[in-house]
């Protein structure tokens, strides 16, 4: 029998979403991939009648359920794997894949994981910032002469790739990720760290650590070997602090 996506565990995630209709078309659109599950960060005066006339009845649970928050950070908290749509494009970014190839990807991690969808707004779309949350960037290849997407048309070409991609039974899966909270916070503490003992340029350091963000989310790290690593930033402060000068 063969694997798909497991979208039960898959959320749309639109960071300051500008415009109520697209909220609802958005939630039309997951819907119609199986995809229920809908956060909204930064905006909470979204016209709700807008959403849910743009929604259409057959997505009015959707939106009834659609979670809000005020920070990004906090949406993806509980997040062990995030994928980050985005048009721009540059060293700064990192590589980006299809959407073919994400959702190929996403058949594994599914399985045991929260995956989020991240959407940026409409008109600026993913900051830098924002994509330094991300383990993976995605772009849809459009025609040169037109490239801008609507936001509920990226998320249906997403969200479809995503519905129709399969592969072979799993017979080695993925187990739990470590979620975005935790992995901030050893990001967060091995910064710290790194700029104590001279190796981040203390001009740019987020620079820097995006490097090593990008090198780290490869490997799909494990809740305990966060945990593992935390302690090494540990125990590697402790014998700065207390080292015979």
């Amino acid at each position: 029998m063969q694997t798909k996506v497991k979208t039960g565990n898959i959320t749309i995630v639109l960071n300051k979403p500008k415009y109520p209709g697209n909220v609802g078309s958005v939630a039309r659109c997951a819907k119609n991939m199986g995809i229920e599950n809908i956060f909204v960060v930064g905006n909470r005066d979204l016209a709700i009648e807008e959403v849910k006339q743009m929604s259409t009845h057959f997505a009015a649970g959707s939106v009834d359920r659609i979670q809000h928050f005020d920070c990004l950070d906090e949406a993806l908290a509980n997040f062990q794997y995030v994928a980050g749509a985005t048009s721009r494009r540059g060293s700064g970014r990192g590589p980006v894949v299809s959407p073919r190839e994400m959702a190929e990807r996403l058949i594994d991690i599914s399985q045991n994981n929260n995956i989020a969808l991240l959407f940026g707004p409409e008109d600026m779309g993913l900051s830098n910032e924002d994509v330094r949350l991300c383990h993976l960037l995605v772009t849809i290849p459009t025609s040169k002469n037109l490239k801008s997407i609507n936001l509920s048309h990226a998320v249906m070409i997403l969200c479809y790739e995503i519905f129709t991609a399969h592969g072979e039974p799993l017979e080695v899966f993925t187990p739990r990720l470590a979620d975005s909270a935790e992995l901030e916070g050893m990001y967060e503490q091995m910064k710290a760290l790194l700029l104590k003992i001279g190796f981040l340029n203390t001009e740019n350091p987020d620079y820097w650590m995006m490097h090593i963000r990008r090198f780290l989310s490869r490997t799909n790290l494990l809740s305990k070997e966060v945990k593992i690593m935390r302690g090494i930033c540990r125990q590697m402060d402790w014998y700065m602090r207390n080292k015979k000068t």
